[in-house]
């Protein structure tokens, strides 16, 4: 190669050389590197010897021009990208996601190096953070201008702009995919999650190999609570890609809600010997293990995390939350070090407080521990928009409209099917012990904390008057008796994928469904209905210091605390009312003292036989899903019934907000009688 030395002769031989890199990588890496021989450390023929290597599969050759030259050259974007691309490729994601935001962060319109992070961000089960990379994705790469400003409305959350406009656009070109994926991003995010799947399934049957929109539709169908279509869209993904990295994790997301542990952790454990450097999935396994009872690789993985991210609070706290792990003094001093830090997120930091706190108690230090709790529970108090009034008022209008002739009018109406078990409360109540010994029962599954009635309170809400201050109860009180019997038919069918033994009857341990009582009835009036009670003390200071992971709003605020469980008690005691002998109550703490003779009430009320392998319901090996699925591995203990009192200095705000609830308990008092409807 002549005069190399010339601008514009080095220019022609890169140009040269970067056309041969897709048809011979081996002579683009021979030209590149003639090029350095004359012209030694040019950063664009670095990079081009670098993207040779890569296209010929030596990935750590790659690196080894790529790490440097991102150092070198850090304003840099492609060699952020290009690195962000082989540090995937490599395995090292979390590396990968750092270089590609750099990337994005010095060059926001490379719609590559946003497609490349949602990628990333999706197989370190980000899925909040993909979606907002994949729409600035097609952001950058649209040129038509109404879907430019649409897609730039979207990345800003400037909903009903972007839908405005995308409606406009449909209508002169409504068999655009791109935009039709667009508009269920926007009905997704503003939860009309029926709409986003039905746009979705449109675009599909225009394009079928458009992956990241049968991406999107697995994942709205997986938020929808509907896990075995998720699957299917899943496995046509992976039969395109198998070993795509993102499509796996969610599959391994997607196993776990329908209870097939086993296979979701052979994935995990897979995606981590190929990407060992992703906390997230490491936090992930961790929890897949735990749940499976598997104690020991749970903290074992958990401390992988934090070996690559040890600010990473979610799983100090996770740690905490196996109840039965106690933190070493170096791991305390720890999570103290990373408490310290002016630069921690709030997240991090409120289960951060929560870790420490349950730390500090187990040492006995239950003044620090609760500064702890507090201030875990303020942080994320003030990230929610909870109002106890409106609970109140919920629990009012029920009482209210819920009257014995109200039922008495739709008696016969539902499902006649009796394979649920509902077991109703507050969190923290004895719920998965009640679950356990159930579970111990040869004609009972156990299964979770199943989320199907709240949906379908959900799609009552969106059939209701939007105006009406309850439009959930309103739609519900419209239904005839082939409609409730349907309701109780969809539920049965959408919880079967969650049934994976013969046994005739299975378990939803929803603590919340109490609010829902009425449609329960309605729907599966000979569904099996329990109410877990403990303490009111014990129970709402057991809350107060976990830190659930959503859907407990009420629990970061010992007042609120304090009247949800005073709305609870109220509304079970309609219930006792105008349905009586529905719901069977069991008091943890005289499930403690009289374990035989509170089983024996248990079954009968369930129609079953006793067993004795309901006693030893510490030695059944099913998966447990909540935070006590550690302590149900054990026997009934005595010391749980009273630990709250080692906190009653701090308790006055709850014992206010309790009143007559606590000082009656385990009794009901009387509750002001509401005006019922006419």
């Amino acid at each position: 190669m002549t005069d190399t030395g010339a601008t514009g002769t080095l220019e022609q031989a890169l140009a040269h050389a970067t056309r041969l890199l897709d048809s011979d990588p081996v002579l683009a890496g021979e030209q590149a590197g003639e090029i350095l021989r004359v012209a030694d450390g040019h950063p664009a023929a670095l990079r081009l010897l670098a993207a040779a290597r890569a296209a010929q599969g030596d990935l750590p050759g790659a690196l080894d021009i790529l790490l440097p030259l991102a150092r070198a050259q850090p304003n840099w974007a492609a060699a952020q990208l290009d690195l962000g691309v082989v540090l995937a490729r490599s395995g090292r994601g979390q590396q990968a996601i750092e270089a590609l935001r750099k990337a994005v962060a010095l060059k926001p319109d490379l719609p590559q190096a946003w497609r490349e992070l949602g990628d990333q961000l999706m197989a370190a089960g980000e899925f909040d953070a993909a979606d907002a990379a994949y729409a600035l994705h097609v952001r950058h790469s649209t040129r038509d201008p109404r879907l430019l400003e649409a897609a730039t409305a979207l990345v800003e959350n400037r909903i009903p702009v972007a839908e405005a406009l995308l409606r406009e656009h449909l209508k002169q070109a409504p068999t655009d995919v791109a935009a039709i994926r667009m508009f269920a991003e926007v009905a997704a995010r503003v939860g009309r999650n029926e709409e986003a799947l039905h746009l979705l399934a449109r675009c599909l049957e225009l394009a079928p190999s458009f992956h990241a929109a049968r991406q999107n539709y697995a994942l709205v169908l997986h938020r929808s609570n509907q896990p075995g279509q998720a699957l299917a869209q899943i496995e046509q993904l992976l039969a395109a890609e198998p070993d795509h990295p993102g499509y796996r994790n969610l599959k391994a997301v997607v196993l776990c809600r329908t209870g097939d542990y086993a296979t979701a952790i052979d994935i995990y454990a897979d995606l981590l010997r190929r990407y060992p450097g992703n906390p997230k999935v490491w936090m992930s396994y961790g929890h897949a293990l735990k749940t499976a009872g598997q104690g020991e690789r749970a903290i074992s993985a958990y401390r992988s995390s934090l070996e690559l991210e040890p600010s990473f609070g979610e799983v100090w706290w996770s740690l905490a939350n196996l109840k039965t792990f106690r933190f070493s003094a170096d791991e305390l001093a720890s999570m103290r070090r990373q408490l310290a830090r002016t630069d921690l997120s709030d997240e991090d930091r409120l289960h951060l407080e929560f870790a420490v706190g349950k730390a500090l108690e187990d040492e006995g230090e239950f003044e620090p521990s609760f500064r702890h709790y507090a201030q875990g529970n303020a942080i994320r108090r003030a990230q929610l928009h909870y109002r106890a009034d409106d609970t109140s008022a919920r629990v009012r209008h029920i009482r209210e409209h819920y009257t014995a002739d109200f039922f008495a009018a739709r008696r016969g109406a539902g499902s006649p099917a009796r394979d649920p078990i509902f077991i109703v409360g507050l969190p923290r109540s004895g719920s998965t012990l009640i679950e356990q010994i159930l579970s111990s029962h040869s004609q009972v599954e156990g299964t979770m904390e199943l989320p199907e009635v709240t949906s379908i309170t959900r799609m009552l809400r969106g059939q209701g008057d939007e105006d009406s201050a309850m439009p959930y109860h309103e739609a519900l009180a419209g239904l005839d008796t082939d409609a409730l019997r349907a309701l109780g038919e969809r539920y049965l069918a959408h919880t079967r994928i969650q049934r994976k033994t013969a046994a005739p009857l299975f378990i939803d341990k929803m603590p919340n469904n109490f609010m829902h009582i009425g449609l329960i009835h309605l729907m599966l009036p000979n569904a099996t209905i329990i109410d877990a009670r403990r303490h009111p003390l014990a129970c709402c200071f057991s809350g107060f210091k976990q830190h659930f992971a959503r859907g407990q709003s009420f629990s970061y605020s010992l007042e609120d605390m304090g009247r949800y469980y005073r709305d609870y008690v109220a509304l079970m005691a309609h219930f006792d009312q105008v349905l009586p002998g529905r719901v069977h109550r069991v008091v943890y703490e005289r499930m403690v003292e009289d374990t035989e003779g509170e089983v024996r009430r248990l079954l009968d009320h369930c129609g079953l036989p006793f067993e004795d392998t309901c006693l030893r319901f510490f030695e059944n090996e099913r998966p447990v899903r909540t935070a006590s699925s550690e302590q149900v591995r054990k026997p009934i203990y005595r010391e749980g019934v009273d630990h709250w009192k080692h906190y009653a200095p701090w308790l006055v705000p709850l014992e206010s907000a309790l009143g007559v609830v606590l000082e009656q308990y385990p009794e009901v008092p009387e509750f002001e009688p509401i005006v019922t409807a006419d």
